[in-house]
């Protein structure tokens, strides 16, 4: 199955310089979940990560950064995933809202991001719009095993001013919250 859906800023942090921020979802045939996230606008306005080594890192939301919330249906558990384009991720599992279980959710090996600036890592430029792309694959033994799974797609976009802009497929409260079980509002059946 293939889904495209389309992120909104929050009221709060609006971003003119951001015109889309879409996410294809892909399910495979083992499971895993394939995102492919669409940024267009100004992006000379926006702060993009320089690359790094693929590894796990944390803080990744304090910069631009695109991220995937996912948990069952009905259940208060859910997991975390952060993808930056300096190809550098993080993933957390939490028993509760903003409960994060004692030990890490370990992932090895965590299949890099990547991402990318229209073609050979320069901006496509149509009309004074640009685009950035970042592709990131969640393993299927990263998800929880139960169906239905619920998915909140976000992402971070920090300007070159040290504004931040948050995008959510909704935003529940008055202030940008991803943890927020209103926003897991995509649904993928097994």
């Amino acid at each position: 199955m293939i889904w495209e859906l389309a992120l909104q800023s929050h009221p709060a942090t609006p971003c003119p310089a951001i015109h889309t921020l879409n996410v294809t979802v892909e399910q495979l045939a083992d499971g895993s979940l394939r995102l492919h996230y669409t940024l267009s606008g100004d992006l000379a306005q926006v702060r993009i990560p320089a690359p790094q080594s693929p590894v796990f890192t944390d803080g990744l939301w304090q910069y631009t950064c695109f991220e995937a919330f996912v948990a069952v249906k009905g259940e208060t558990a859910y997991r975390e995933f952060n993808f930056s384009p300096s190809s550098q991720w993080a993933a957390y599992a939490f028993s509760d809202y903003r409960q994060p279980v004692e030990s890490p959710l370990i992932l090895a090996p965590f299949p890099p991001c990547g991402g990318r600036a229209g073609d050979g890592g320069e901006c496509s430029e149509q009309d004074s719009q640009s685009t950035y792309q970042l592709d990131a694959t969640i393993p299927s033994t990263a998800l929880p095993a139960a169906a239905p799974l619920q998915l909140a797609l976000t992402a971070v976009i920090e300007l070159t001013d040290g504004s931040k802009s948050y995008w959510a497929l909704k935003h529940p409260g008055e202030r940008p919250d991803f943890h927020h079980r209103d926003g897991f509002t995509h649904e993928i059946w097994s």
